[in-house]
């Protein structure tokens, strides 16, 4: 398995950013293992959390043994707290980065799929939210969506005052990420109107899966979008299961994300972790 940090001058983001990439070229069979086709690689875009970075998944999660099994390619930017959204008056084009540019880069770095049928994103609260609204925007080029604890905050966020303890909680902190809050509400920020707008349009829409624990601060906030996916004829898979806001549940449930993808039947190949194995 082959753990690659690639570094590279963002035009979106007008900075050099740093990846993580998962690329499993060089998996080892022993005689009598079936070998893998040449072919390109179907893809994860895997966003983190707030507070964390392109490292967050490979060490809170056994992804880069699940992803070799999968001959799957796994892709992780940074977010910088950034929600992953636009913000032209900072130029962090946060989307635009993590649905055009990283693709394109990312393709051009490696083989990889350029099908959307291959191609798909996932993240983890902060992450959860930037999967479900860039998945959404740009569902030409992603079929599937994993949102797990998502950060589905925009009631929370319209309601913010300064006096939070927490920085990253205060209205001002809100407004130098999403910009005027007065105009949230039904823009491409908004989880339920891209929903809508794209239903309107007779759109493809992404798959989704989304999970969320049974002690998770987020519960009742991502049981409404559930609701609100169901009553729009959204194709959704959801799951609760025990667990809070932590890298144990989301080691849990990114597993059950990579089974419920499109992926190419688990082999094993070669590693340290299997060496003994009969």
């Amino acid at each position: 398995m082959a753990l690659i940090k690639v570094d590279f001058i963002s035009e979106s983001l007008m900075r050099t950013v740093t990846i993580n990439a998962i690329v499993p070229v060089d998996k080892l069979s022993m005689p009598g293992m079936p070998v893998r086709e040449k072919k390109p690689f179907k893809t994860l875009y895997l966003l983190h959390g707030i507070f964390g970075n392109y490292t967050d998944w490979v060490t809170g999660t056994r992804i880069q043994a699940w992803a070799q099994e999968r001959n799957l390619v796994v892709i992780m930017p940074s977010g910088e707290n950034k929600f992953y959204v636009d913000n032209p008056l900072s130029g962090d084009m946060f989307s635009q980065f993590i649905g055009k540019e990283l693709v394109q880069v990312t393709r051009d770095l490696f083989p990889l799929s350029d099908k959307r049928e291959d191609t798909f994103i996932a993240g983890l609260s902060m992450g959860g939210y930037g999967a479900l609204i860039n998945g959404l925007r740009f569902h030409e080029t992603f079929s599937h969506i994993g949102a797990l604890s998502s950060g589905l905050i925009l009631d929370r966020v319209l309601h913010s005052t300064n006096d939070e303890v927490m920085p990253t909680n205060r209205r001002s902190y809100y407004e130098s990420i999403f910009g005027d809050l007065d105009q949230l509400i039904g823009s491409e920020k908004d989880y339920k109107a891209l929903i809508t707008k794209l239903k309107k349009e007779k759109a493809d829409l992404p798959k989704i899966y989304m999970a969320c624990g049974t002690e998770d601060f987020l519960l009742e906030a991502n049981r409404d979008y559930h609701e609100f996916l169901v009553d729009n004829q959204v194709d959704v898979t959801y799951v609760e299961g025990p667990g809070a806001h932590t890298w144990e549940f989301w080691d849990t449930y990114i597993y059950k994300v990579l089974e419920w993808l499109p992926l190419e039947n688990s082999s094993e190949g070669v590693h340290s972790g299997n060496v003994g194995k009969k």
